[in-house]
């Protein structure tokens, strides 16, 4: 695993636009290093224009690849084409698949299921309640691993741009493809949900 990876707790920031046509977020570690950046990748300018004039790009498949600070790719996220449940697959620098994570339902506290690239259910990320933006992270014994928290950037901020603010905690016993998905939901959240949302 890279450095990235080992911290655990980062702040996952959206960058501040007035219009947003690509998502991108910097990683911060807890003294507010830049550690990372999550970026979307592979829009046509097509797929631009149709972001600003309408919400079908929240049907669309998004990729988006995580790097770290010196600009070596660690993970990379695919969310398929979605209706009304997203998926987010998840695969390593090299492409090679680490797992899924699964909208399980559409209506209450929103759950996503972690599977292990084999299918087997190795946890869940659970919604605080039906409109939250707060979620625990679980292992497959029920025990809470993680969080990921929004965070108020502030009235201002959040009215004129479409920044938003994630902070990720994992225990560091958390491993291999339950710890690697759980960073991945991090980072991803944003465009499985609010994406959804819109």
């Amino acid at each position: 695993m890279t450095g990235l990876l080992d911290h655990d707790r980062l702040v996952i920031s959206q960058k501040a636009k007035l219009i947003e046509l690509t998502n991108e977020y910097v990683i911060r570690d807890e003294a507010g290093t830049q550690v990372g950046v999550v970026r979307q990748e592979g829009q046509s300018k097509m797929r631009k224009a149709l972001r600003l004039v309408s919400k079908l790009d929240q049907f669309m498949t998004h990729h988006l690849s995580v790097y770290d600070g010196g600009g070596a790719k660690v993970l990379s996220l695919t969310r398929p084409m979605a209706l009304l449940k997203s998926t987010i697959e998840v695969a390593d620098a090299g492409g090679t698949a680490i797992g899924r994570i699964v909208q399980k339902n559409i209506v209450g506290k929103i759950r996503f299921g972690l599977e292990d690239a084999a299918g087997t259910p190795v946890g869940e990320i659970r919604g605080e309640n039906w409109r939250s933006w707060d979620f625990s992270i679980v292992d497959a014994t029920e025990r809470e691993i993680g969080r990921v928290t929004k965070k108020w950037a502030g009235l201002g901020r959040e009215m004129f741009t479409t920044a938003d603010n994630y902070a990720f905690e994992v225990a560091p016993d958390a491993s291999g493809a339950l710890r690697l998905l759980a960073f991945a939901a991090a980072a991803g959240i944003d465009t499985a949900l609010k994406q959804d949302n819109g």
